[in-house]
């Protein structure tokens, strides 16, 4: 019989404590960490909830009806959820996703949207405000979204054969309505639309082909994702693995690509194009080609833990402090401590410390956010 596993869900001051030095800074933009790396995205998940029980992110058999899910009282409010971005901001961070679970289950998301729309970077821009969502309730949230001033959209889709699909959503959910989601945000005035496909050998990689040929030349961007080992729960195994170089060959041999250079440093995707013009595809290869060493994402729970990794196992907890009566530059302060401190760098690790060992329990994606 297979262990249940509770995957991480810090209760109320149990992260780790920011430390906030005695002799505090201004805010700068220059803060680094131990390995040279700006602070420039910041991922910020508004619930632990969703509708679909993906395999590899919230397997049905762990999250279930007795599941523990965040209390209203202990997730970020608007406000305070405005409020850490506005510090962020000022540090330097330019891009905001919002993430889940499923975002678009949190209430009245759309007002969240409208507040962080009137941030400004230190350079007197708005923030590149993105979602990325399972397109489930797009259609009906498409406009709404757009009108509060949310600039992008990824969605995430892992075949167009229903019955693959519905395997891995694992609640039944049908192909035509994530399309029909995609095509309300393109109703709705978004552009530059992404959809994320992870690639599970074995189960979805039959799907390749049909993917890319169905969104080459729609202007939709698709992008494959290596099977991650994120969280505890989803029972990543390295044979599951197709390599993003793999997935390349695959699609060259029906339709030619070649690479394209990143859009910013740090950029996640490596970036490849049609040679008939006909529009570019990514590939997010975090397990066989890493991409630690410009890594520039901070990742906010739900709850308020500031997590300075995908695959860490503890963050620190901003929820207190912003609870506490801390001024912004007290928190400033410590979020710029925090990352000066930061080394992380597992996906250049795992193979020597980390495949199929349980020492070390990793925060789950359904918590953290992708």
């Amino acid at each position: 019989m297979v262990e249940k596993v509770i995957p991480i869900r810090l209760d109320e001051g149990k992260g780790l404590k920011p430390s906030i030095p005695g002799q505090l800074m201004a805010m700068n933009t220059s803060t680094q960490d131990t390995r040279g790396r700006p602070l420039r995205d910041l991922r910020i998940s508004v619930t632990d909830r969703c509708n679909f029980r993906c395999t590899y992110c919230m397997p049905k058999e762990i999250f279930d009806k007795d599941y523990p899910y965040l209390s209203h009282d202990e997730l970020l409010s608007f406000e305070e959820i405005t409020r850490l971005t506005t510090i962020f901001a000022s540090l330097g961070v330019e891009k905001i996703r919002l993430t889940g679970g499923e975002p678009l289950l949190r209430k009245n998301l759309e007002v969240l949207i409208e507040m962080l729309a009137k941030i400004r970077t230190t350079a007197d821009q708005p923030l590149d405000l993105t979602l990325t969502t399972n397109g489930s309730i797009l259609r009906k949230k498409a406009v709404s979204l757009k009108a509060a001033g949310l600039h992008r959209l990824t969605i995430s889709l892992d075949g167009l054969n229903d019955d693959i699909f519905k395997k891995m959503n694992d609640v039944d959910f049908p192909v035509a309505d994530v399309l029909d989601g995609i095509a309300a945000a393109k109703e709705a005035g978004f552009a530059n639309l992404k959809v994320n496909m992870v690639v599970k050998k074995g189960t979805n990689d039959q799907e390749i082909i049909g993917m890319a040929k169905h969104f080459k030349g729609s202007g939709v961007t698709l992008r494959f994702i290596e099977f991650m080992d994120v969280g505890s729960s989803n029972g990543w195994d390295m044979t599951q693995v197709l390599p993003s170089q793999e997935v390349a060959d695959r699609i060259n041999a029906i339709f030619p690509i070649e690479p394209m250079e990143a859009n910013y440093p740090g950029e996640v995707a490596q970036r490849w194009r049609y040679l008939d013009g006909s529009g570019e595809i990514g590939f997010i290869s975090s397990v066989t080609q890493t991409f630690c060493h410009e890594c520039t994402r901070a990742r906010i729970s739900t709850d308020g833990q500031l997590y300075l990794c995908l695959f860490a196992n503890e963050g620190f907890d901003f929820k207190t402090l912003l609870r506490s009566g801390r001024s912004d530059l007290e928190i400033a302060n410590a979020i710029m401590s925090t990352w000066a401190g930061r080394s992380d760098h597992y996906s250049e690790i795992r193979g020597s410390n980390t495949i199929g060992s349980n020492s070390s329990r990793k925060v789950e994606m359904s918590y953290i956010g992708g």
